[in-house]
C-alpha cells in the first residue's frame, strides 16, 4: 500500500534494536538487516516527523551504507513509536532514484505509520488484557515487573495482592445473581481501587476475584497501599443495582527490583494473601519462613510420585490395638511412613494432608492397601490372627469405583475380609452422603469392618452415623490425652463411651500414654485402646516377636 500511494518501488517496515536495523515486512528489497549506525531508520525514530534523505550518495552519513551499495538513492521514514514514547522502528519508502516528497505524501506516510502502530499495539494487547475488566492480566504483570527491573535495577518497590471476595462468597453470588454479577463486582471493585491508589500505581487482574496493585519505584511500603485499598472498599459499592460489601484479603510484599523473578513476586504475594486470611485485620506481609514451608510442601508433593515407584522410600508400620479389659491384641493399625532420599523421615502429618489435596491420593491409598494385604496374608499364614485397620482419605470415598477396586484386590489375594478394617475420619461424613453410604455398604456386605476415626472432632452426629454401616468409633486423642487431669475431658469421654456402647458400637480410645488414663478407660467401659503406653508403631517384623501365642503383648 505504501509503495502504491507514494509511487515508490520499495516499501518496508523496519525495526531497530541496539545494534541493527532489520526489515519485518518488505516489498521490492532483498536486504534483511543492516548495522544500526548506517541505517536511516535510527535517525527517523529520533524525531516526530518524517525523516527524508533525497539522495543517499550525497549524504555523508549513508553514502557507504549497505542501502547505498545496493543501489538505493532515496529514503523516507515515519517513526513507529509506542504510546509510552518508545521508538520501535520506521515505516519507510525507498527508491533507486533521487527524489523529494511533498507535504501530502509526508502526511500519508505518517498515517500509514499510525496504522502500523495501531496493529502492533492491538496484537500486543491480545493475551495481556483481561476481557472482563479491561485491566492488564498476569502476563502483562510479569512483563512490567521484568521491565521495572531492567529500567530501575535494585530500587525499592512495593506490590499488594487483593482478594476481593472469598470463593464461598463468589459461589453464593453466582447462584443468587448469576455469573455476570461476579464479573461486574470484580470490575467495579478494581475501578474503585484504581481511584483510591491513584494513577502512579498499576492494576492487574490476576484471578476471578484477585488483583495486584504494583506501585512505582520508591513507592511507600506495601502496607501503605494496602491500607488505602481497605479504606477505598470499606463502604458498599453498587453493582448492578445491588450494594456489595467486600471481605477483603490483602497480601503485601516490599521488594528490590531484579532480586526475584516476576513469577516469584506473584507467588510471594499469594503466600502473603494466604497468611492474611488468618491475620487480624485481614492484611499480612510476605514471610520468608512461610515461603520456605510452601517450597518444601511443593517439593514433597512433587517427589511423592517417585516415592510410590521406589522400593525403599515408603513403608508401613503397625500400632497394636488392645482389648483394654484383657490386654489381648485384637488388631493393628497400618500407618504410612516416608523416608525421603534427601530430607530423611517426613512426618505423616506433613505429607499425607498434602498428597490428599492432589490426584496422588488414589495411588497412595492403593499402595497402602496392597502393602497391608500382603502383610496380613503373611501373618495369617504364620498363624497370627489379626485384623489390620487401614486409613482411607475422604477423597477416596468420592471415587465411584473405590469399593470395587478394594474388593478386587482382596479377592485376588485370597484374603478373608474379616482381617481388614477401613478407617475414615468423621469429617468425611460431611461429603456426598449418598455416595459415601453406598460405598460403605458394599464394603460392609463383603465383610470388611468400618470404623470412624477421630470421633468427636468432626461434623457428624449420632443420628446420621446410625445410617452408616459402622461398627467401631475411635475416640480422638485430643479427648484422651488429658483424661486424668481434666474433669471436663473425663465427663466427655465417659459420655461418648456410654452413648456409643448403648448404640451398639465398639469403642477404641486413641492416644493412651499413662497407666492412669488406661485404668480410667477400663472403668468407663471402653472396649479397645492404642497408644504409646502399650506400644509405639513398629515394623511388621516386630509384631510377631512382641506377641505371644495368645496375642498377648509382651512389654519390651
Amino acid at each position: 500500500m505504501a509503495s502504491r500511494l507514494l509511487g515508490a518501488p520499495v516499501s518496508a517496515i523496519s525495526l531497530t534494536d541496539h545494534d541493527r536495523q532489520w526489515f519485518k515486512s518488505r516489498v521490492g528489497v532483498d536486504l534483511q538487516e543492516i548495522p544500526r549506525e548506517q541505517a536511516p531508520c535510527s535517525y527517523a525514530i529520533q524525531g516526530s516527523g518524517v525523516f527524508v534523505v533525497p539522495d543517499l550518495l550525497e549524504d555523508e552519513r549513508f553514502r557507504t551504507s549497505p542501502l547505498a551499495k545496493a543501489g538505493i538513492r532515496f529514503y523516507a521514514g515515519a517513526p513507529l513509536v509506542t504510546r509510552a514514547g518508545f521508538g520501535l522502528g520506521a515505516m519507510t519508502v525507498i527508491d533507486d532514484k533521487p527524489r523529494q516528497i511533498g507535504a501530502d505524501e509526508r502526511r500519508t506516510l505518517q498515517d500509514l505509520a499510525g496504522m502500523v502502530m495501531a496493529q502492533i499495539e492491538i496484537q500486543n494487547m491480545i493475551g495481556r488484557v483481561d476481557a472482563t475488566t479491561g485491566y492488564p492480566n498476569q502476563h502483562q504483570l510479569f512483563e512490567d515487573l521484568e521491565q521495572q527491573a531492567t529500567q530501575h535495577p535494585r530500587r525499592n518497590a512495593a506490590a499488594v495482592l487483593v482478594e476481593i471476595m472469598t470463593a464461598s462468597a463468589i459461589a453464593h453470588a453466582t447462584r443468587v445473581l448469576g455469573t455476570s454479577h461476579a464479573d461486574t463486582v470484580a470490575k467495579r471493585a478494581m475501578q474503585a481501587i484504581q481511584r483510591g491508589v491513584g494513577n502512579s500505581a498499576r492494576l492487574y487482574h490476576v484471578g476471578q476475584m484477585r488483583c495486584v496493585v504494583l506501585g512505582d519505584v520508591e513507592t511507600p511500603r506495601a502496607t501503605t497501599i494496602a491500607r488505602q485499598v481497605m479504606l477505598t472498599l470499606a463502604e458498599p459499592i453498587p453493582c448492578g443495582g445491588v450494594p456489595v460489601n467486600f471481605d477483603l484479603v490483602v497480601g503485601c510484599y516490599d521488594f528490590v527490583t531484579g532480586e526475584a523473578a516476576a513469577e516469584d513476586v506473584l507467588r510471594r504475594l499469594l503466600n502473603a494473601g494466604d497468611d492474611a486470611r488468618e491475620a487480624d485485620g485481614r492484611i499480612a506481609s510476605y514471610d520468608p519462613v512461610h515461603d520456605q514451608r510452601m517450597a518444601r510442601s511443593f517439593a514433597l508433593v512433587n517427589d511423592f510420585s517417585a516415592a510410590l515407584a521406589a522400593d525403599d522410600q515408603l513403608q508401613l508400620v503397625y500400632q497394636p490395638r488392645i482389648e483394654l479389659a484383657t490386654g489381648r491384641v485384637l488388631g493393628v493399625e497400618a500407618l504410612l511412613r516416608w523416608c525421603h532420599p534427601t530430607l530423611g523421615n517426613v512426618p505423616p502429618g506433613e505429607f499425607v494432608p498434602l498428597v490428599e489435596q492432589t490426584a496422588l491420593v488414589r495411588p497412595m491409598t492403593e499402595w497402602v492397601f496392597a502393602a497391608a494385604i500382603r502383610q496380613t496374608l503373611a501373618w495369617t499364614r504364620s498363624g497370627l490372627d489379626l485384623c489390620v485397620s487401614v486409613n482411607v482419605s475422604a477423597r477416596n470415598l468420592d471415587e465411584s469405583d473405590f469399593a470395587e477396586r478394594l474388593l478386587r484386590a482382596v479377592r485376588e489375594a485370597h484374603l478373608d475380609t474379616r482381617h481388614l478394617e477401613l478407617e475414615f475420619t468423621e469429617s468425611a461424613t460431611a461429603r456426598d452422603q449418598a455416595s459415601l453410604t453406598s460405598q460403605l455398604e458394599v464394603l460392609h456386605e463383603a465383610g470388611i469392618a468400618i470404623a470412624i476415626d477421630d470421633f468427636g472432632t468432626g461434623y457428624s452426629n449420632a443420628s446420621y452415623i446410625q445410617h452408616l454401616p459402622v461398627s467401631v468409633l475411635k475416640v480422638d486423642r485430643s479427648f484422651v490425652t488429658d483424661l486424668a487431669t481434666s474433669e471436663r475431658s473425663a465427663k466427655l469421654v465417659r459420655s461418648m463411651v456410654a452413648m456409643a456402647r448403648d448404640l451398639g458400637y465398639r469403642v477404641v480410645a486413641e492416644g493412651i500414654e499413662t497407666q492412669e488414663v488406661y485404668d480410667l478407660l477400663v472403668a468407663f467401659g471402653c472396649d479397645e485402646g492404642q497408644g504409646y503406653f502399650m506400644a509405639k508403631p513398629m515394623p511388621a517384623s516386630d509384631i510377631k516377636v512382641r506377641l505371644g501365642k495368645a496375642n498377648q503383648l509382651k512389654v519390651a
